[in-house]
Order: structure tokens, then C-alpha cells, then sequence
């Protein structure tokens, strides 16, 4: 695509103004002239070559354009009858350089906004601006609109017509036809015409539709009135600003081309969202903030960088109020359509207006973004993201998995509520799930290879951190080397109970016959687990039984102190009863000597308190340790029922969901 500027007239009527220079290099703002204002205009819109008419001043103008240093390639022709000819015949002496391209035509004393280039430059045909809003003027141009295309343009048309502007995009086949008739004028001297003239003869071959920017900026300047009022809304222009909020750990072309496109509405203030509001709805990020917003504050154009706190945008529009927000269209659909709504409702109260671009789908960028994921789940990164979280959040949530589609459902599964996003920050590989799955008694029976597959199954198809159970944790001599090997798998935890014997679950309690291990004894098992691993992010969790096995308050808090002065990195409290008191009383306790140590909870029975309770009382790891299971299993039994009772599948139907649903879960790479 080609531009050609029309910068041979005149410019009279300007005075004074237009004494040493051309109409077109008239300042209409800091640093900006009508000319140069247009030509950055182009380039940032990928405009490569741009020929320009001149006549008075011609030396000057070339002069100038030379030294604005732009990416462009100039190709000035002079009409050396510049006086005594309208613009037709300057259009005419660079007619050989017109007729391979498609043309983007404009006056050189025309100023417009951004979003009007851009509407003409997208228009799928060759367009006019026009106005739908304005009021028709006496003495610049209309164009007549009959059937969704122009028929007519001139300063002589009222019926039928809109306020137009010089400002073409005219696709080759359309122009060659113009251009042809504005030959065949200037060739029989028919040269102080509007090249419009010779439009206006075939118009119904050159199929120009009308482009309707309504109030946006596109007016000529003809007079120093025109610059005063030009050169006030240029101003309130440069004045808008633009928001633009992401959560990106890379920048790819993608997100490059719509930055170029935000910045064209104003000044841009990019969001960052923060490593909390990432880890609420993707994964913890791999490049922290701050580097995340490093990278966003060095990109040229990016006037202003700030941190977004939640997914949601409430808080930052209410404080920037910006002009305008940019998006990409993906948002229109999905868990992020609430956030959108509450974007055009905060919009709404001050007047700001959403933008937004179709969404790419280019699959380098989906390729990126797997190589991305695959990059999470890798042994080395995945590992150290428990302790991250723990540390930022202060407590996080795991959901069990004891398989690779349930670790899909646990990774993928997310709730949008008060504007922000909530997921499982991570997975729980159970002993009672994976024996469950393998219809084994929960009784260490199966072992540990056979677990470890379990926990290759999940990470082949996840991200999350990983918190195994460990049972009692073997002999001491036998843990160590489950140490190494889950360190080494990338999981995050192993958490231990400090029970000896025949594992039995702990909710039967007393029920059986139950032997909880010597305090020297575990701590010697920590100590000896610790001194195995060979990283800093991996974490053993001591598990206490006492208020299980009725051994009383102080018997917990005992052990717990000395677990983690042994060199635990968690401690698990435990309980079977629905009333969470001792739990919060254990807590209370733990926490007057030991504020730092993380402490996990599994709320099977005490299930009515919330998580901002737990976190409140100083609880760091919640984890639910078993409600996949026992919710599948109850639905697929009742399946089986309904095809036995009917004898045939059609009645489970309701209760299934489709396999096209399910493979959706599945990742294809």
C-alpha cells in the first residue's frame, strides 16, 4: 500500500502563517506539524512509500521531510503549474507512480485521529471518510451515498448526502479506473477541476463505500480559525489516556501489534498483574513482577507501568480513569466475560470507552505458549512453587488427584467471583485415593513404584505443585531414598504421619488399634529425610495423630515443636471431629511460640470452616483430601443402576458428560 499526499496548493487563506513554508508543515501541536503528524500516522499503520505532490515551497518540503528521519521512502513530484491548476493535475504528473498499489490518498492539510486511519485502513474496500454526525457544510465537500456506495462528491451535493473528508482508501482496481478519467481530463486541459470531477463520472465502476467516523478528528485546515479549532482537539487528544493491563512472562508479536495500536489512542499505562493475581487464574508465574513489569517499562511508548493487584480492573480504572481500555475480543466469552462487564460498567460512569481488537490466533503463539507450559512443569521449576506460594499468599489450597484426568480437572477447574479468580493453587497425591482407584485397602499396600507412576501420570498433563502422602513414611532408612526420588520427580511435599506399624486411615481414630511413634524416633526420621534431599525447595511436613488418637493437646503440641526444631518444614495438625475447636486451639498455641512454620490442615470433618478463617487463625495449607473420589464414585455407581433398571444407555445419558467435553480436558501436545 502506497500514500499519496497532496501538498501543492497554495495555502492563502492562512495569512501570515503560511509566509515562509508550506500550508502543511503549519505547527498544530508540540512538536508536531500537520505534515509530520500524518507521515508517523502512516508509519506506525506499516506505510512504507509515500509520494508527495509539492509545488510551493517545493525545496523547503523536501527538505523537511528529509529531516524527520522517518522509515519512509519518498517520491516527490512537483506540479510546476501549481498556481493556475487544482490538485487534479498534480495527481496527473505522478500518475506513473500511482498504478501498482493500492492508494491511500489525503490532502496535506487534512488532520485526523488514529482510530479514523485505522477504520479507513481495514475497511475491506475502498472507502471515504465521511460523517454521519455532522452537520452538512456550505462550502466543503459531501458525498451523495445511494445503495451502501458513493455516487457523488463535491461541495454542490445536499440530498442524500454526509459531511466527507479527502481521506481515500482506494483498492488498485478502483483507483486505475479514477485515475484513468483524471487522465483523460487534464490531457483535454480540464485541470482546475476537483479530482472528485473526474470520480464522479465513474463512480459506478470505482466502487467507493463511505467510511463513517462520525464525531472522531478529520477536518481540513483552511484558515487560522480552522488551525485554532484543529489544533484544541489535536491537543485534547494527545491529552487521553490508555490502559491496557498484562499477565504475559513474554512479549510476542502478538501483544506487540496491539500495543502499537493502543498507542495510537493516547498514552498508554500498561497493568502488570501481579504474581498473586496470576497464581489466581493461570499458574505462579515464572518471571516475577517486578521483572514482568521491568520488561513492559523499557518498550518504547509505554509512557506509565503500574501493578494490577486482582484480575479484576475496578480498582485501577477508578483511579486512572482512563479514556480508553484496550482488549483483545477473547474476553467476550469464557471465565472472563464478568471482568469485561464490570469494565464497560466502571467505563460507563465517567464516559471512558472499551476497544477492542480480534484476538490472534496465529499458532506460533499457541506453540510459545506450550512451550511455556511445558517449561512449568518441569521437575526443577515445579518444585520450589509450594514454598513461593505459601510465602506470597500465605495459604494456598490443593485438591486430590490420583490420576491424569483428575489432575486436569483439579489444574484447570476455575471460579470468577467478586472480580477475582479463584483455582487450586495445587494437588494432593492421597495413599487412600491411589489405593482407592486401584479397589487396594489404604493400608501402605501399595507401593511406592506404583504410586510414583500415579504421580508421573499427573505431572505428564499438569503444572501444580505437587504434595504427596507419605504415610508414616516407611523405616527411616527406606525414606530417604523416597526423598531423593520425589525431590528429584519435582514434587513440592511429602507429609509423613508419626504413626508406626500397619498404616491404618486416621479417621477410624481408636476404632483400631493404632501406635503413634517415639518423639526421637521421628524427628531422627526428619532429620535423616532432610539431610537426604539435595535442594532447598523441597518440603517434609510432619504429621501429628495425637488428637486423632486421644493423646490430648499438650501430647500435639509437643510434638510439634520438636518436629519442627528436628527440621520440618510444615506441620499437619489432624482431627475426625466436626467441631474445629481443637484445631483452632492447636493453631493458637503453635503459633504464641512458632509464627513462621507453615501449617497444613485437612478439614474432612470440621468442613463448615472457610478458608479465610483458616488463613485468619494462621493456617497456611488446606487441603482437600478426598472429594473427587468420593463424588465420582457415588455418580458412576448410579450409572451403572440406570443402565441396568432400563436396559439400555439412553437414561444415562443426562447424567453423562460428553466425550467431546472430555477430550476438551485433555491437552493435545
Amino acid at each position: 500500500m502506497k500514500a499519496l499526499i497532496l501538498n501543492s496548493g497554495l495555502g492563502h487563506r492562512m495569512g501570515v502563517i503560511t509566509k515562509e513554508h508550506p500550508k502543511c508543515m503549519t505547527e498544530i501541536s508540540f512538536k508536531n506539524t500537520i505534515l509530520s503528524r500524518q507521515l508517523k500516522m502512516l508509519v506506525s499503520f506499516g506505510v512504507e512509500e509515500v509520494v508527495m505532490t509539492t509545488g510551493y515551497y517545493d525545496q523547503i518540503l523536501v527538505d523537511y521531510c528529509d529531516a524527520l528521519h522517518l522509515p519512509l521512502k519518498f517520491m516527490f513530484v512537483n506540479n510546476p503549474e501549481y498556481a493556475t491548476t487544482n490538485y487534479i493535475y498534480s495527481i496527473y504528473c505522478a500518475k506513473e507512480l500511482l498504478k501498482e498499489d493500492d492508494i491511500i490518498l489525503m490532502h496535506g492539510d487534512l488532520v485526523f485521529e488514529s482510530q479514523v486511519m485505522e477504520a479507513i485502513i481495514d475497511s475491506p474496500t475502498s472507502c471515504m471518510a465521511v460523517s454521519s454526525t455532522l452537520p452538512l457544510p456550505e462550502k466543503d465537500f459531501k458525498a451523495v451515498i445511494k445503495d451502501g456506495q458513493i455516487e457523488k462528491v463535491g461541495i454542490e451535493f445536499f440530498d442524500n448526502a454526509m459531511a466527507a473528508q479527502p481521506l481515500y482508501k482506494i483498492k488498485k482496481e478502483d483507483w486505475l479506473v479514477w485515475l484513468a478519467n483524471i487522465e483523460k481530463f487534464c490531457d483535454n486541459d480540464n485541470r482546475k477541476v476537483y479530482a472528485e470531477n473526474a470520480f464522479n463520472e465513474v463512480s459506478n465502476r470505482c466502487k467507493i463505500c463511505p467510511c463513517d467516523v462520525k464525531d472522531m478528528l478529520c477536518a481540513e485546515i483552511d484558515t487560522p480559525e480552522d488551525l485554532e479549532i484543529v489544533s484544541k482537539r489535536v491537543k485534547e487528544i494527545n491529552e487521553r489516556t490508555v490502559y491496557m493491563c498484562f499477565s504475559t512472562e513474554y512479549i510476542h508479536s502478538g501483544h506487540v501489534a496491539i500495543i502499537n495500536k493502543a498507542r495510537r489512542l493516547g498514552r498508554l499505562i500498561i497493568g502488570v498483574l501481579s504474581d498473586e493475581a496470576i497464581s489466581s487464574f493461570k499458574r505462579y508465574p515464572l518471571i516475577p513482577f517486578a521483572e514482568r513489569k521491568a520488561l513492559f517499562e523499557n518498550m518504547a511508548g509505554v509512557e506509565r507501568v503500574v501493578e494490577q493487584k486482582t484480575l479484576s480492573y475496578k480498582e485501577n480504572l477508578q483511579v486512572l480513569k482512563p479514556d480508553y481500555v484496550v482488549h483483545g475480543n477473547d474476553w467476550c466469552e469464557g471465565f472472563q466475560k464478568p471482568i469485561r462487564q464490570e469494565v464497560c460498567e466502571v467505563l460507563a460512569t465517567y464516559g471512558g470507552k472499551l476497544v477492542e481488537y480480534p484476538y490472534s490466533n496465529n499458532p506460533m503463539y499457541k506453540e510459545l505458549d506450550a512451550a511455556h507450559r511445558a517449561e512449568a512443569s518441569m521437575p526443577d521449576v515445579r518444585r520450589g512453587r509450594l514454598r513461593k506460594l505459601i510465602n506470597m499468599k500465605g495459604l494456598v489450597t490443593a485438591m486430590e488427584a490420583h490420576s491424569g484426568i483428575t489432575g486436569l480437572i483439579v489444574e484447570n477447574t476455575k471460579v470468577l467471583q467478586d472480580g477475582k479468580t479463584y483455582q487450586f493453587d495445587a494437588m494432593w497425591v492421597s495413599s487412600l485415593c491411589d489405593s482407592t482407584a486401584k479397589g487396594k485397602p489404604d493400608i501402605e499396600l501399595v507401593d511406592m513404584t506404583s504410586r510414583f507412576r500415579t504421580i508421573d501420570d499427573i505431572m505428564e498433563v499438569t503444572t501444580k505443585p505437587i504434595i504427596f502422602d507419605g504415610d508414616t513414611g516407611g523405616l527411616t532408612e527406606h525414606f530417604v531414598y523416597t526423598v531423593r526420588s520425589l525431590e528429584r520427580m519435582g514434587v513440592s511435599m511429602v507429609i509423613i504421619e508419626d504413626k508406626t506399624g500397619l498404616k491404618k486411615n486416621s479417621l477410624f481414630g481408636t476404632e483400631v488399634k493404632q501406635t503413634q511413634a517415639a518423639i526421637p524416633d521421628f524427628c531422627e526420621k526428619i532429620r535423616a529425610g532432610k539431610k537426604a534431599q539435595k535442594t532447598k525447595e523441597f518440603m517434609i511436613c510432619a504429621r501429628i495423630e495425637s488428637l486423632i488418637l486421644e493423646q490430648g493437646m499438650e501430647d500435639a503440641l509437643e510434638r510439634a515443636f520438636a518436629f519442627s526444631e528436628a527440621g520440618a518444614d510444615a506441620i499437619m495438625i489432624h482431627s475426625r471431629k466436626k467441631d474445629p475447636a481443637e484445631i483452632f486451639e492447636f493453631v493458637a498455641k503453635f503459633r504464641e511460640k512458632n509464627s513462621t512454620t507453615p501449617i497444613v490442615v485437612v478439614p474432612t470433618s470440621f468442613n463448615t470452616v472457610t478458608e479465610a478463617e483458616f488463613k485468619e487463625r494462621g493456617v497456611n495449607v488446606v487441603i482437600y483430601a478426598n472429594q473427587l473420589t468420593r463424588t465420582g464414585f457415588p455418580a458412576m455407581q448410579d450409572a451403572a443402576r440406570t443402565i441396568l433398571e432400563n436396559h439400555r444407555a439412553k437414561e444415562c445419558d443426562d447424567k453423562c458428560m460428553s466425550i467431546k467435553e472430555i477430550i476438551t480436558l485433555i491437552p493435545e501436545e
